[in-house]
Order: C-alpha cells, then structure tokens, then sequence
C-alpha cells in the first residue's frame, strides 16, 4: 500500500513520462451484424473507418471503445467486447500511437446520429461490398477476423 507522498509522486512520474514519450492510446471497435459492420466517415481525415478514439484517464481500453462507438454511432455495445488485437499506429502524423481493437457482437440502437463537425455519416456495410474510400486499416481488420488473414502488428493507414 502507497502512503499519500508516494501515490503523489508516482502521479507526476507516471504524468511527465506520458509527456516526453508522447505516447497516445486509442481503442476502436468493430461492431458485426452478421456480414454486415459498422464505420464511420469522420470530417475532418478521409476514408470510412472503425468508431474509436484516445482513452482518457481512468478509462480502460474496453470502455473507451465502448463509449466512442456511442458517441460517434449512436449503437450502444451491450455485451462484451472481445479484444481482437494490439497494433502500432504509424500514420503520417505520428509514430507513438498504440490502438486495442476490439469486436461486439451484442448492441442496441440507442439514438439517431446526426451529422456534426466531427461525424459525416455512419453507416452498415456488407464485408464483401465496403465502400471505395475505406481505410486501408480498417479494410485489413476486416480481412484478418472474417478471412483468417496474417495479423499485422502495424494498424496500418
């Protein structure tokens, strides 16, 4: 057990290593009806793509998936999520980024989402008629969990 002064000082450690690594943590979450998965189209980067996003502090990589696809979908996850894979980010912007993705296959409906500054539209595709813009990541998850494809350790953009 930590006494006040240890829990203190292990907090700024923890905090300033976080900063000079610039490590960031993301989840993203394949929702599966079927043959049928769930994307989203941001507004800001292109391509269609997995809802997910950072994991905030005192969030698990499971719960921030699960609150991203709400937010970002209006599916609500409902059962457990099985965790798919851990993959190094390398987009064009940054190297130090670190993505759990994870499957559901229990949801629910829970509102309507509406086009806003961050979500364009989100939408149901059959796996073997996904849009043309698809990322290539989210094109190769698809791929290693239906087709048994290699898993790559990159995310891949």
């Amino acid at each position: 057990m930590m006494n006040r002064f240890q829990r203190v000082r292990a907090k700024v450690f923890l905090t300033l290593k976080g900063l000079w690594h610039r490590m960031t943590m993301g989840a993203r979450v394949m929702v599966i009806d079927g043959d049928k998965v769930l994307l989203i189209r941001h507004t800001y980067v292109p391509g269609w793509q997995f809802p997910g996003g950072g994991v905030g502090p005192g969030e698990t990589f499971e719960e921030a998936g699960a609150r991203e696809t709400l937010e970002e979908t209006g599916y609500r996850v409902t059962g457990p999520m099985e965790l798919f894979g851990l993959y190094h980010n390398t987009s064009p912007v940054t190297d130090r980024d670190h993505v759990a993705f994870f499957v559901a296959h229990k949801f629910e409906h829970a509102f309507e989402r509406k086009p806003d500054h961050e979500i364009a539209e989100v939408g149901w595709f059959d796996r073997h008629k996904l849009p043309d813009t698809v990322t290539p990541a989210t094109s190769q998850r698809i791929d290693e969990y239906f087709d048994g494809q290699e898993k790559r350790t990159v995310w891949g953009y």
